[in-house]
């Protein structure tokens, strides 16, 4: 039985990193911790982190699509990879203790935070398409897809990223491009771990609501305050995860 003070602590816990995950990101780098806290086992607290995430991602994808920022079509094979790779992703954690990605990830996040933090214009309007989507779809998108079935703290920020650096996406519309893609993976790895029983669902239905909350409040203050922002919440959430990963390592 969950007590009340952990229902209400959960809640505004995953409030919070909803609202950092719609504008960069990261909102795991919250939630998980937490999670582990109050006693839970990692593959629990991960599997248990991906109800909220569907409810956060799908608040802040709803949000954005409203505004026209996403391009349904152009991202539907992007998708359908990145669902594909969460579920091997999910796959993984719970038959394997591999830790290269947990090494991996920091690093990357550590030099596209590099790569913004020194190409101020980067992100502020759309740019040269240097990859195309089937491309993406065929590559970036199955590998981010499977580090969040893996793990995920960061996966939003990695996804804006890439499509900024790769797809020429302005920052406003990666990150909501970033969303939908995250919601496909979220979906795909909690229907994974639903059917292997890990999700604790009485800690997972606050962090639902909490999520749908601070999702829908991160998702309009990204829209209303543009990339500047959005590139500001999204260096120092990275550079947040790639220290607390390094540390978890």
């Amino acid at each position: 039985m969950v007590s009340m003070e952990l229902v209400v602590l959960l809640f505004f816990v995953a409030m919070l990193a909803g609202a950092v995950d719609a504008m960069a990101g990261g909102g795991g780098l919250i939630t998980i911790p937490t999670l582990l806290a109050v006693g839970l086992p990692p593959e629990t607290a991960i599997a248990t982190n991906k109800i909220g995430g569907i409810a956060g991602t799908c608040a802040a994808t709803l949000y954005f699509m409203r505004s026209g920022k996403i391009d349904i079509r152009r991202s539907i094979k992007i998708v359908a990879t990145v669902a594909i790779g969460a579920v091997i992703g999910g796959w993984t954690l719970t038959n394997s203790d591999s830790k290269l990605l947990l090494h991996v990830v920091p690093v990357l996040l550590v030099l596209f935070s590099i790569y913004f933090v020194m190409s101020p214009k980067v992100g502020a309007s759309d740019s040269r398409e240097r990859m195309t989507p089937t491309i993406y779809a065929a590559t970036l998108g199955p590998i981010i897809g499977f580090y969040d079935g893996y793990f995920g703290p960061g996966t939003g920020s990695l996804f804006a990223f890439s499509l900024v650096a790769l797809l020429g996406f302005n920052l406003v519309k990666a990150t909501a491009h970033a969303k939908l893609l995250n919601l496909s993976s979220n979906l795909a790895s909690a229907l994974f771990f639903g059917f292997t029983g890990s999700i604790a669902w009485t800690y997972a239905a606050p962090m639902l609501i909490g999520q749908l909350i601070g999702s829908t409040i991160g998702a309009r203050m990204a829209v209303a305050y543009g990339h500047r922002l959005i590139r500001v919440v999204l260096s120092t959430v990275a550079i947040a995860i790639s220290v607390r990963l390094s540390w978890h390592g």
